[in-house]
């Protein structure tokens, strides 16, 4: 061999051992590497670990919740809410929702792990092209994970800790239940959490009702719920909404057919600022109730709100309030302060169906039909005349009304009639359907003063009351409620019955908080109260109430105080009870005319008159104790002569003996 071959070969000999060397030296460094960076990445994950939240409340999802109420028909009338949020089951959804927003979202949520890797790929190359971080590739259950457990900077720290809580999420809990807790999370902008709220938002219906438009309008919303809103921008709201649809024809939900039909579909978008409810007043007085009662349940609950409202009765009431008081603002030309006014109706359940407590919710949401506190003036005599009934007295019964004065410490008090006439001996009948003053207050003095305030406070009047004869004026001041519901006494054969404003109230897992039932109790003889009808029927027939004939079988009584300061009628039909109120906050008159006569009783007779269902067929039944005999009109004599002054008065049957025995005297 030559010398030059064998040095070849002895060169590539020696070298040989060197170069395996250097592959084993590369092998061990890089299994270093691997080990060093194994042991950073567990080292990493674990300090990550450390900081992730717990997962297990996810289990027992039960977030802030908006109060939903009702009216009677389940029609929604008002809500309450810290977070605006409506719980709802997949059961309660359209089927096609939750398959939208899988469209849009996270195509391949059923079978991925919690984290998509190539939606993470798909990000991490479009933001190294567009130099930014404009995708994130998350998938429902890692924004369920950001929305409900982390921050929400972007950082890729909490993109990890999203990563592994979305992980752990999906091997805890399951996919039916992650989309759910995901459909009522997600914020979808005008403060609105979730589909069930974002339904109401945007399109005022339940979330139940909507069509294929509009779910895929509202499944574009979670991308930039601000950029795509359909109230703000309706352009770049039907773009994304194209985009759903395309994406729900490419995944079999519906056929290219159903998503250029639901593109082209009309959207009836409720206006952010358009809200006008006509039950503020009711609502606000249901809202203080639960927030006394349950306290913050009222707002983070979830509650369902089941009242009395009558919503059609609501607006008629709402309307004719409204339509009077601008009609008498302008005719007494008061542009600095027009009229307030107030308008209550119960039925005869006990239902309180409509309530007005002013002239705008707006500009004031002082309710004075059951906050405010008036003087009812001769709207309280019934109550006097009802204790005298009770005492024994008749409709017949005679009191004089002549000049009288009473001393006291503050002088002398010379009370008169509201024309300033006296009318010598007057009925009771007489006395009450032309509101004689000095007729109320010596009645008042005969059947005394504790008689008549312990009956008052029977018939549910809760007021401060003056334990003196200018009670017998309506001196002292109650709210309309109370005394609208007292008059119900009258109608219900003298039974009392607190009025009812709400049905039922639930909570969100369906369980009855309270659930209010009419309930009575005898507070008067029914043979009294059916008097009391009976004169207070002459009060709009033949009295001061005239300007409300025309309601069949209705009865009722005026009231108007000093200075025509506060006008008032209240009356009731056997169905329905109904009392207005019309005066200023700041006590100033309503001038001539404003009377509860001329100003309160017309108001009373349009609102009636439209109470269309509360009409009554038939009227007041005479209850057993009770017989009818003709007296003269004016005398109130058993012994008439002239029948065309005969009038067939209703007398107690135990009582007749004693009235007959007096009136041959």
């Amino acid at each position: 061999m030559p010398a030059t071959s064998r040095k070849k070969i002895s060169k590539r000999c020696s070298s040989q051992p060197w170069r395996w060397n250097h592959i084993h030296l590369s092998v061990f460094l890089l299994a270093i590497c691997l080990l060093l960076s194994a042991l950073i990445t567990v080292s990493l994950y674990a300090l990550i670990a450390l900081h992730i939240p717990d997962i297990s409340s996810l289990s027992r999802y039960n977030p802030p919740a908006t109060t939903i109420i009702f009216d009677k028909d389940g029609r929604e009338i008002g809500s309450a809410y810290l977070i605006n949020r409506r719980l709802k089951t997949l059961k309660e959804l359209p089927p096609l929702l939750p398959k939208a927003f899988i469209a849009a979202e996270d195509a391949r949520f059923y079978s991925h792990p919690g984290v998509d890797g190539w939606s993470i790929l798909r990000a991490l190359v479009h933001n190294i092209r567009s130099g930014g971080r404009g995708q994130g590739g998350s998938t429902i259950t890692q924004q369920v994970a950001r929305a409900l457990l982390l921050s929400p900077e972007k950082t890729y720290s909490r993109k990890l800790k999203e990563a592994i809580l979305a992980y752990r999420m999906d091997k805890a809990l399951g996919k039916n239940e992650i989309l759910h807790i995901y459909l009522n999370q997600i914020y979808l902008g005008e403060r609105s959490y979730g589909v069930g709220a974002a339904a109401m938002t945007y399109f005022h219906k339940p979330v139940a009702k909507l069509n294929l438009a509009e779910i895929s309008i509202l499944a574009g919303l979670p991308q930039a719920p601000s950029s795509y809103s359909p109230l703000a921008h309706f352009h770049k709201a039907k773009i994304r909404q194209a985009y759903v649809l395309n994406r729900m024809a490419e995944d079999g939900y519906i056929t290219d057919q159903e998503a250029r039909k639901a593109f082209a579909a009309p959207l009836s978008l409720r206006p952010a600022n358009n809200q006008r409810v006509k039950a503020a007043y009711f609502v606000q007085d249901i809202k203080n109730y639960i927030k006394k009662r349950y306290g913050d349940l009222l707002t983070t609950g979830g509650l369902r709100v089941y009242t009395s409202l009558d919503s059609n009765l609501q607006n008629e009431a709402v309307t004719t309030l409204r339509r009077s008081l601008n009609q008498l603002t302008i005719r007494q030309n008061m542009s600095s302060a027009p009229l307030q006014g107030a308008l209550i109706a119960i039925d005869n359940r006990g239902m309180v169906r409509a309530l007005v407590g002013g002239n705008n919710f707006q500009a004031s949401q002082f309710d004075r039909a059951t906050q405010a506190r008036r003087q009812p003036g001769s709207a309280f005599k019934p109550i006097i005349y009802a204790a005298a009934l009770e005492a024994g007295f008749a409709p017949n019964s005679i009191i004089d009304d002549a000049p009288v004065e009473y001393k006291d410490k503050n002088g002398i008090w010379r009370p008169k009639n509201f024309s300033g006439r006296f009318f010598g001996p007057t009925t009771l009948r007489n006395g009450l359907i032309h509101s004689r003053n000095i007729v109320a207050i010596k009645l008042l003095q005969e059947v005394g003063m504790k008689r008549t305030i312990r009956l008052a406070r029977s018939m549910g009047i809760k007021s401060p009351l003056k334990a003196n004869l200018s009670l017998a004026l309506g001196s002292s001041a109650v709210s309309l409620m109370e005394l609208t519901n007292a008059y119900r006494v009258f109608a219900q054969a003298g039974k009392f019955q607190p009025p009812i404003f709400i049905s039922k109230i639930i909570d969100r897992h369906g369980n009855i908080l309270e659930q209010n039932h009419p309930r009575s109790r005898q507070v008067m003889s029914p043979e009294t109260a059916f008097q009391m009808v009976k004169l207070m029927q002459g009060v709009i027939k033949d009295g001061t109430g005239h300007l409300a004939r025309g309601i069949p079988y209705a009865a009722g009584k005026t009231g108007t105080t000093n200075h025509n300061m506060d006008a008032w009628f209240i009356g009731f039909t056997p169905r329905l009870c109904a009392g207005v109120w019309v005066g200023h906050d700041r006590y100033k008159s309503l001038g001539p005319g404003g009377t509860g006569g001329r100003t309160a009783a017309p108001i009373w007779h349009d609102f009636m008159k439209k109470a269309v269902g509360y009409g009554s067929t038939a009227d007041f039944k005479a209850p057993s104790g009770i017989t009818f005999i003709p007296v003269d009109r004016q005398t109130g004599n058993f012994e008439y002569l002239d029948p065309n002054h005969a009038l067939w008065e209703a007398f107690k049957k135990k009582n007749m003996a004693a009235w007959q025995h007096r009136d041959r005297q």
